[in-house]
């Protein structure tokens, strides 16, 4: 299987990310838009773009489950115990931030994270090349079909995007689930 993480584009992209631009990348089910998400004017490019309100917060995806350590840390042993059980894979998490670590330009108005620890070889190279989580959200203007395809990434937003990855969708028919750890309770079904 090929090291997604050494793949000269991959490289670039994460590159890109580091110096506050946003890319596009395929995903589990869909293609999707990324960047750092410690930088706000990055965040603010992505949402723009997508026409997406801030307020709805978004996913962070990472590479592993060390990746978000610092975010699990906090929770309660069984919390932590669900969430290494579920990782990686298409499930995503609705975590409380207990210690305020992940900036309020990606949670929007929620206090918890989105956070998903992807089993996609792609996504988890360009984590690891950018060296953290990055921000993951679906690649299409609000209202619109998410992008299955790079063709139909290019049609969505020509030239915005710093890079469009190579690569394709994986094999979930669907957005990964999203579910509240505290709660348990479904709140994107997948």
């Amino acid at each position: 299987m090929m090291d997604w993480c050494r793949h000269p584009k991959i490289q670039r992209a994460a590159d890109l990310l580091a110096a506050g631009e946003v890319i596009a990348y395929p995903t589990e089910a869909v293609w999707g838009l990324g960047c750092s998400p410690f930088d706000e004017q990055a965040v603010l490019r992505l949402l723009a773009l997508k026409q997406r309100d801030y307020e709805k917060g978004m996913i962070l995806v990472a590479s592993d489950i060390e990746q978000v350590e610092a975010l699990i840390q906090p929770l309660s042993p069984e919390q932590q115990c669900t969430l290494r059980d579920s990782w990686p894979g298409p499930r995503t998490w609705l975590v409380p931030d207990l210690e305020q670590q992940i900036p309020a330009w990606v949670k929007g108005q929620y206090s918890s994270v989105a956070i998903r620890v992807s089993d996609h070889p792609l996504v988890q190279g360009l984590c690891r090349a950018f060296g953290g989580p990055i921000v993951s959200t679906s690649a299409n203007p609000q209202g619109k079909i998410p992008a299955l395809h790079q063709w139909q990434v290019r049609r969505y937003f020509g030239d915005s995007l710093a890079a469009i990855t190579p690569g394709v969708v994986g094999k979930n028919a669907k957005p990964t689930e999203i579910r509240d750890l505290l709660s348990g309770q479904l709140i994107r079904p997948s």
